[in-house]
């Protein structure tokens, strides 16, 4: 089988991403076997490249279809191809500053990665991150990814996950998976957009995703929900939406045949998950989720969006303009969401 063919978008010039992608290129090659190519400016990478110093060189690229093997070779942990995307104007961003050029580029980066993934081009989109401040100065007013994804696929059931690979700190041998009821909103709307159904659908997400991971042919992914309210709102007393949102939304889900269960105090169901419970947790909110499973591996966590037509995987940090451009920015995060994506194309 030929080896999967993996765009990877740049992110936000002044931020690590270019450096993580450069910095992390001889072993994406040499250990995960697939076929990368860089969505970005060539001029951004070869600055990350003097940086880094590992011999990688960068080749600029017109289109996908260059990626041959009388062209190029497709293993070359030397050669970086890059798909110039957007102007000229983001050579001229400053690391570590918040730029409506670098926005504009990453946005554009994005979207090309996208239409490119959703023609059958390339087989799976990376993420490097962007900065929302820059995508909202260049006229971009999303929270983040998952929303660009989900809006240029034209989905509308869609959820942000982290999984987490086997390894140290976990038990299960399948990993972990947080699948995420909210997204990138304020604290005081969340009580809003929880409902029977999204947390019925993205437990159905979970269990689709989990069910890859596991394999078709075995046990059905165990899934547990996280309440919302401390102590699971103890009966009502700290709170309702257990008894009349979050609880339902789960039976709703066990009648549609998912091995889930909760609600659960969510300062203790991840103890729980750790040591081999769940392969998958329903979090209420973004931090509720996002906390637990960075501290179980901060530098292994993967992003993926669930319910997109294509497969999207990403880091899970952001920008660090406080480390960027200082050749410290730590690449794991990257190295595993190419590792993830290219396991996902197997199946999809």
């Amino acid at each position: 089988m030929k080896a999967p063919l993996l765009g990877i978008t740049m992110g936000d010039a002044a931020g690590i991403g270019p450096e993580i992608i450069v910095g992390a290129w001889p072993d994406i090659v040499r250990k995960i076997p697939c076929r990368p190519l860089v969505y970005g400016h060539p001029e951004i990478l070869r600055r990350a490249a003097g940086l880094k110093r590992n011999g990688v060189e960068i080749l600029k690229i017109a289109s996908v279809n260059e990626l041959t093997e009388t062209a190029l070779p497709p293993r070359s942990a030397a050669v970086l191809p890059c798909l110039c995307c957007g102007d000229d104007s983001v050579t001229e961003v400053r690391p570590g500053t918040i730029d409506a050029r670098a926005g504009d580029a990453a946005f554009k980066a994005i979207n090309t990665a996208i239409d490119d993934a959703l023609a059958g081009t390339i087989d799976a989109v990376v993420t490097a991150p962007i900065h929302k401040g820059a995508l909202n100065l260049a006229g971009y007013h999303y929270p983040g990814h998952t929303e660009i994804f989900a809006e240029r696929c034209g989905i509308h059931d869609f959820a942000m996950m982290l999984y987490l690979g086997p390894g140290e700190n976990l038990i299960s041998p399948n990993g972990l998976a947080v699948v995420h009821v909210t997204l990138h909103t304020a604290m005081r709307s969340i009580f809003d957009l929880i409902t029977v159904d999204s947390v019925a659908a993205k437990a159905h997400l979970a269990d689709g995703f989990m069910r890859k991971v596991i394999g078709k042919s075995a046990r059905k992914p165990r899934i547990g929900v996280c309440s919302l309210n401390p102590h699971a709102g103890e009966n009502g007393l700290f709170g309702t939406e257990e008894i009349e949102v979050i609880r339902p939304g789960i039976e709703k889900a066990k009648v549609d045949g998912l091995d889930i269960e909760g609600p659960f105090p969510a300062d203790t169901i991840m103890i729980d998950a750790k040591n081999g419970r769940y392969d998958a947790i329903v979090a209420m909110f973004h931090d509720q989720g996002h906390i637990a499973l960075k501290l179980l591996g901060m530098h292994r966590a993967v992003n993926v969006t669930l319910g997109l037509p294509i497969i999207r995987t990403s880091v899970a940090h952001g920008t660090a303009f406080d480390r960027a451009w200082q050749g410290i920015a730590e690449t794991g995060s990257l190295f595993e969401a190419i590792r993830v994506a290219g396991q996902l194309t197997s199946g999809h």
